[in-house]
């Protein structure tokens, strides 16, 4: 793990160091992504099957694609009482805090007879991708589903791959299940996302893609956004720690370990204006690693896209944050919502020493599902925003278009769009 003084550097030589998470030669799967959208879009069915014996060794047919009732009453039976429990009351966190996010039609009337406003309608039918074979996301499934049932939205397909045995996971399906999902299907990879962006014989065409997936499934959904809309391309995860000399380094340590855990290429830093804590947290980090169950992989991470960065100011803290954008900033400082004011760049913001990461990863309420590489400069978390449509609504009488009328055919013609000016004038002509 790096250990870096923020004085030694320019500010684009450390971001150079931080952000250069991309691994290259992505352009090399381009080719073949496109090759397996081309061939569910010709073919269906047949070709999906075929990728889900190829790919993940699971012999299946036009019939045994969508998971049964029989399978989710199965699956309640495998999973303990008590998760299932957990994740009803997690389901239930995510959807009051998002029920909060709703929006609703609006009208705006005047004295002269024009009525403007906007109509809020959900997207009819939306597909979430939830990663599948050896990983288990039920806390995937709850964060990508319950902003889409805030929203109303009518029809909510999932996919997912199955293991071997042509299974899905039970804690998959339970949480699919809690959460009002219409209907799922044993399908992954970027063939998942063409069978949702096109449709086949047994799965409807989607309007909307969201979740997470591998290279694949995120080039995939890049190629086919414009035929249907996604929720973005997530980047590996990442976490930014502030921290001052009133923070637990036992507490920084683990959760930037948390995040490391991830993934190989995801980023873990702590930006702190306290040598002393910086020096703690590196050796507490050293300590917790060895008893963890992912080690290899947070060593991966921690040694190729960790730091810990000391600054002289928490305000230079802050200022790198905001370069940053991080996708997770936790703030462990003596007052950290002093400093929430200055944040202008960040997916989900965790004030305190006992607001750590994790929480928001499950049970806190806010969407887990968060801008990644920087994209926090621009992009919002996932929301019921993200499941709806606006509409504009205009209607005028005679009275208030001919109060208008003469600003409307000047500007018309200025742009030389007589057709326009037309379209006023013969309305407001004397019969």
């Amino acid at each position: 793990m790096r250990y870096i003084k923020y004085s030694d550097y320019s500010k684009s030589e450390l971001k150079n160091i931080l952000f250069d998470r991309t691994p290259n030669n992505y352009d090399k799967y381009d080719q073949i992504v496109g090759n397996i959208i081309e061939n569910v879009k010709e073919n269906g069915d047949k070709a999906i099957i075929e990728y889900g014996e190829k790919f993940d060794n699971v012999l299946l047919n036009q019939k045994s694609l969508k998971v049964t009732e029989e399978e989710i009453e199965d699956a309640y039976r495998e999973v303990d009482d008590e998760l299932v429990d957990i994740i009803r009351k997690s389901k239930k966190r995510v959807k009051d805090y998002h029920q909060k996010q709703k929006k609703y039609s609006w009208f705006d009337s005047c004295n002269s007879g024009s009525i403007m406003g906007q109509k809020v309608t959900p997207i009819e039918r939306v597909g979430v991708y939830v990663p599948g074979g050896k990983a288990v996301y039920p806390s995937s499934v709850i964060m990508n589903v319950m902003p889409a049932i805030v929203a109303e939205v009518e029809q909510i397909t999932m996919v997912t791959p199955p293991n071997q045995d042509g299974r899905v996971n039970p804690l998959t399906l339970v949480a699919a299940n809690e959460c009002g999902v219409n209907e799922i299907y044993k399908v992954g990879g970027a063939q998942a996302i063409a069978a949702l962006a096109f449709g086949t014989e047994t799965i409807k065409k989607v309007y909307k893609i969201v979740g997470p997936g591998n290279i694949f499934v995120a080039l995939a959904k890049k190629a086919v956004y414009g035929h249907v809309s996604i929720d973005s391309i997530a980047g590996p995860s990442e976490v930014l720690v502030i921290a001052d000399e009133s923070s637990n380094p036992k507490y920084v340590a683990a959760d930037l370990l948390s995040q490391a855990e991830h993934d190989e290429l995801a980023s873990a830093i702590l930006v702190t204006n306290s040598e002393d804590i910086g020096k703690q947290v590196e050796q507490e980090i050293i300590r917790q690693t060895s008893y963890l169950s992912r080690k290899q992989i947070i060593q991966k991470s921690l040694d190729d896209f960790g730091a810990i960065v000391v600054v002289d100011t928490i305000d230079e803290a802050v200022e790198l944050s905001n370069e940053i954008a991080p996708e997770h900033l936790e703030i462990c400082t003596k007052e950290p919502f002093m400093i929430l004011p200055k944040i202008k760049n960040a997916g989900a913001i965790f004030l305190g020493n006992y607001s750590p990461e994790p929480l928001g990863d499950y049970m806190a309420g806010p969407n887990h599902v968060l801008p990644t590489n920087g994209t926090a400069k621009f992009f919002s978390p996932l929301s019921v925003d993200d499941f709806i449509k606006k509409s504009s609504i205009i209607s005028f009488s005679k009275d208030a278009l001919e109060e208008l009328q003469h600003d409307i055919i000047k500007f018309a013609n200025a742009e030389k769009l007589t057709a326009h000016a037309n379209s006023i004038k013969v309305r407001c002509e004397d019969d």
